[in-house]
């Protein structure tokens, strides 16, 4: 089994292109092994909707890291295994623009794979959300909170691979530059 980089990101604003909190949850041998989290101070504003949807506003992350303080930490880490988040084009969206944005040089693609594509061709006829899939597979869920929702992907994607999954079926390549 390949190392899994299992991640989610919450956003201050509408633009998704900043992050306000991140959380890692990594997977080895069929098991979470290590797990981070943080806030983020995006350097921008927040939009109503994101406050109420994540609970996090400028005093939340007023001593937070920024990207590129961050980004020393969790490089590493994102440089060890394929990534993997529920919906990862959005996740794997922000990362791609807070280094742009912020002129990090990393790679210019990452391997991937997505839990609700896994989940639409491995479990048809049902809902995809993350709160869905946590109901349905009785995963404890704390939703819009980078950690829990970073947690919950990770266990759904060891459900999938001990249903039988090949995990070489669904790892795509995603351009970051």
């Amino acid at each position: 089994m390949y190392r899994y980089i299992v991640f989610d990101v919450e956003t201050p604003n509408r633009y998704n292109n900043r992050m306000s909190a991140i959380g890692i949850n990594v997977i080895e041998d069929g098991a979470v092994v290590d797990s981070f989290f943080s806030y983020v101070n995006p350097e921008t504003f927040f939009d109503y909707f994101n406050i109420q949807l994540t609970g996090i506003d400028e005093e939340t992350v007023r001593n937070a890291p920024t990207f590129p303080e961050l980004w020393k930490t969790i490089e590493p880490i994102f440089s060890s295994g394929i990534l993997c988040a529920h919906n990862a084009v959005f996740d794997l969206g922000v990362l791609k623009k807070c280094l742009a944005d912020y002129e990090i040089s990393w790679r210019p693609t990452a391997k991937y794979c997505c839990t609700v594509q896994m989940g639409r061709r491995l479990l048809p006829g049902i809902s995809h959300k993350l709160n869905d899939l946590c109901n349905y597979y009785d995963i404890a869920l704390n939703h819009h909170q980078a950690d829990s929702d970073s947690r919950a992907a990770a266990e759904i994607l060891l459900r999938y691979f001990a249903a039988g999954a090949n995990e070489r079926d669904f790892i795509r390549t995603y351009r970051l530059k």
